[in-house]
């Protein structure tokens, strides 16, 4: 049986109102992704945790989805990119869409909660999706109803779990940078006020 793909494309992503933010293309279809208040704060939080932990590493951390990854079955924006200086300063200079290719990204994070709209697609068809186009690293961030992460590095073409980190214990990975970085916190600091 062959899918049926959408009539849409890149260019009615970008056509959108706000260049297509709060959107993603998958087979050629407009998808919506979730957010919110929780959702938007942990992904800020942990965004800046990376930051912080990146010191003089010569990569740039994006929050918020901005960035494009451009998969299989079409464009992507996890919460939180992290990609190589040079990378991200040559689209900003060259002043073009923001679409990047999987293996120019070293870290990509999804945020969810149970039941939204987009976790079935978080924690599946991402995980296909950024192994096959060979994103180093990918983290699962669940903040309902307790903070949970789920790490998944790159080998061999898959991607493969590492243990499941939750608030009360340290979670702690390192990125493959120029010079590498480890980033290291409770997850329970994602959701403290």
């Amino acid at each position: 049986m062959t899918e049926r793909r959408g009539p849409y494309t890149d260019v009615d992503l970008r056509a959108l109102s706000d260049g297509g933010k709060g959107f993603e293309l998958e087979d050629g279809w407009l998808i919506a992704v979730a957010g919110g208040a929780r959702h938007d704060f942990v992904v800020q939080r942990l965004g800046r945790l990376i930051d912080i932990a990146a010191g003089g590493a010569a990569v740039h951390v994006f929050i918020g989805g901005g960035w494009e990854v451009n998969t299989p079955s079409g464009i992507r924006k996890p919460d939180i990119v992290v990609l190589p200086r040079d990378v991200a300063r040559a689209a900003v200079v060259a002043e073009t869409p923001r679409l990047v290719s999987g293996a120019q990204v070293l870290l990509a994070v999804e945020v969810v909660a149970p039941g939204d709209g987009s976790e079935r697609t978080d924690r599946v068809r991402k995980v296909r999706e950024y192994a096959a186009i060979d994103i180093a690293q990918y983290w699962i961030v669940e903040h309902h109803p307790e903070v949970r992460i789920h790490r998944m590095l790159l080998a061999d073409g898959a991607f493969r779990a590492r243990p499941v980190v939750t608030a009360g214990a340290v979670f702690s990975a390192a990125i493959r940078a120029d010079p590498p970085f480890r980033v290291s916190f409770d997850p329970a600091v994602l959701i403290d006020i």
